[in-house]
């Protein structure tokens, strides 16, 4: 990889590891999962979307809607709330841990589908030693367990595998910032209601307000804005890692 590669991965992997410690104090906070996906996405789409408008990035939109909500729904609607949920339920560390084979998904998956990628072995003892890195690192704090959560996390790491590659193949020519603000936006609306029907009855405490802060401002809008720019440098394929090795 390139130079601005490596330093787009290595924010990437930072910036990604940190939800997971996130959502858990939201959930043992008492937020309910659509109000704690609605909080990060309404955040996140608040400090984008004035952004996207000011450079021109809506109207390029125009025409690519049907998947630009293929898009949400699997990067976004369906992993974030299946998450939100597993971690209810799961450690921080065994979540980080199952969610590691994202890249493993990512790369079988871009080579089924027809992309450059190469299934070597260099490739493959590289996946492997970084799952084995996270599971030595994560070994001593897994707690919970229980087949649907698991079940859930699993299927966030095969939508996150499947994001990048809508991204790429389908958006590749579309602003980064746009579809993110548009995305996050959609995404805010249809959790806007299931979030008013379960808001809390009291406000929640400063670490859990923090967390949604955090959630929102970085781990989302900062996030997606430098995920757009890795998968365009490095490919689908390798943006994936961050998602797993954090």
């Amino acid at each position: 990889m390139s130079r601005r590669g490596w330093v787009l991965f290595g924010l990437m992997s930072v910036i990604w590891g940190v939800p997971y410690l996130l959502i858990k104090v939201a959930d043992d906070g008492g937020v309910s999962v659509p109000v704690l996906v609605f909080a990060r996405v309404a955040i996140g789409s608040a400090v984008l979307l004035p952004l996207a408008i000011r450079r021109g990035q809506i109207r390029v939109l125009a025409g690519r809607w049907r998947w630009l909500a293929v898009f949400a729904v699997v990067e976004i609607m369906l992993p974030w709330a299946l998450l939100s949920d597993a971690e209810r339920h799961l450690s921080s560390s065994l979540t980080g841990l199952l969610i590691a084979v994202v890249p493993i998904i990512g790369l079988v998956l871009a080579r089924l589908t027809g992309g450059p990628e190469q299934l070597t072995a260099a490739r493959w003892a590289g996946l492997l030693a970084g799952l084995g890195g996270v599971a030595l690192l994560a070994g001593p704090h897994l707690e919970g367990g229980g087949a649907w959560p698991i079940a859930e996390v699993m299927l966030v790491a095969l939508c996150y595998a499947t994001g990048p590659l809508i991204a790429n193949r389908k958006l590749g020519d579309l602003p980064g910032l746009g579809m993110t603000a548009v995305c996050l936006a959609a995404t805010a609306l249809v959790y806007a209601v299931p979030a008013a029907l379960t808001w809390p009855s009291r406000t929640p405490s400063a670490a859990v307000l923090a967390s949604l802060a955090g959630l929102g401002v970085l781990c989302t809008a900062l996030a997606f804005v430098l995920f757009f720019k890795l998968i365009a440098e490095v490919g689908p394929a390798r943006a994936t890692a961050t998602a797993g090795f954090t």
